[in-house]
């Protein structure tokens, strides 16, 4: 693929995405191509989210799911496009392996678990996440005195 071709495919990804709805195009001529590269679109950015969550050092599962969330609010549009989705046979696999991700990525899983067994955990850590309220933002000299002291 050459440049070409990889702007007018992200512009394609682009529209689609402003527009809420899947429509294919000469760039993604069936509805399967247009699903998986609207979905390696929200992988690499949950990734580095998640990446980055890995490195802090606060609580696992809490630093993940603020990426997840922090990555949905970010996207809005694109993640209600998977969301519809996501219970098809093009997208079903995919989602899975994110559930997997998340699970492994938070610490809920351990190294005997099955597949299947760490997609569900995941599944249930992202629905945590999609009920959970709004995270009570703390002042700044809060979160530095929480820091410095960890009773606090």
């Amino acid at each position: 693929m050459g440049w070409q071709d990889f702007y007018r495919r992200r512009d394609a990804l682009d529209a689609v995405v402003e527009q809420g709805e899947l429509r294919t195009s000469e760039a993604f001529p069936s509805e399967g191509e247009l699903l998986l590269a609207l979905h390696h679109r929200w992988a690499r950015r949950l990734a580095a989210r998640v990446e980055l969550a890995e490195l802090s050092d606060g609580d696992r599962v809490d630093a993940i799911g603020a990426a997840w969330r922090r990555t949905a609010e970010d996207n809005a549009s694109l993640r209600a496009l998977l969301d519809r989705h996501a219970d098809g046979e093009v997208l079903r696999p995919l989602v899975e392996a994110e559930h997997r991700m998340l699970a492994r990525a938070a610490g809920l899983t351990e190294a005997g678990d099955s597949p299947a067994e760490e997609a569900s955990i995941g599944a249930a850590f992202l629905a945590l996440q999609r009920s959970a309220p709004e995270p009570v933002r703390r002042n700044p000299v809060e979160r530095l005195l929480r820091r410095l002291v960890p009773s606090a």
